[in-house]
């Protein structure tokens, strides 16, 4: 029976609209980290770089079932760790929107617990030599733990975010808990080329103490 993240990983990627306090275990990543303005075209080259290699292993095990502890499987969702430039951080001003293109990022594709490194080096030189994009020269594959985490299910414009974030600080206090920093994580559960706006739905957490 195929691995459903949605269905088998409910607790993950499916919060509730309050916050919720997690432990998030180590997992295996596809990643490419940029900088800029995530509407700017770059960004989709981007995101077609980490999808290029996550299907290129699904469809490739599937065909040739190879690796210990294999089994069929949905691929994650897009996640992204967001921060500003330094730049940025010296000019901040709470009372202004922050300037999109100071924004730094991380954007991953988690991988199957029995994917190895090894496996996944190989899959990167095969989709590299067929499509021969500079863009899949910046992808990595590595190890992820974010350990201690306040996660909260946002619905709406990403520009609204800030409003579910309020919610998620007023949790800290009340429970005597502290952010570790202001970088945050997103998990995309919606397309965003497809799903009206005022539709969409992101996971949104980070680190706390």
């Amino acid at each position: 029976m195929k691995h459903e993240w949605r269905k088998k990983e409910k607790e993950l990627y499916i919060p509730k609209t309050k916050p919720q306090q997690i432990l998030i275990p180590e997992f295996n990543f596809f990643s490419i980290e940029g900088k800029g303005n995530p509407n700017s075209p770059f960004f989709s080259d981007f995101i077609g770089a980490l999808y290029a290699f996550s299907y290129g292993i699904k469809m490739t095990l599937k065909k040739d079932p190879i690796l210990n502890g294999y089994y069929d499987y949905t691929v994650y969702p897009l996640e992204g760790i967001w921060d500003i430039s330094e730049k940025a951080k010296k000019e901040f001003d709470p009372s202004l929107p922050i300037n999109k293109d100071e924004l730094v990022f991380k954007l991953m594709i988690r991988q199957p617990n029995f994917v190895t490194k090894e496996y996944a080096t190989k899959i990167i030189k095969q989709v590299k030599a067929k499509k021969q994009n500079p863009i899949l020269e910046l992808v990595k594959f590595e190890k992820n733990k974010e350990g201690n985490c306040l996660q909260m299910l946002h619905i709406g414009s990403y520009d609204d975010e800030a409003t579910t974030f309020k919610i998620m600080e007023e949790y800290l206090e009340n429970h005597n808990l502290k952010r570790v920093s202001k970088i945050h994580k997103e998990i995309y559960l919606s397309d965003f080329r497809k799903v009206p706006s005022e539709k969409l739905k992101t996971v949104l957490r980070f680190n706390i103490k």
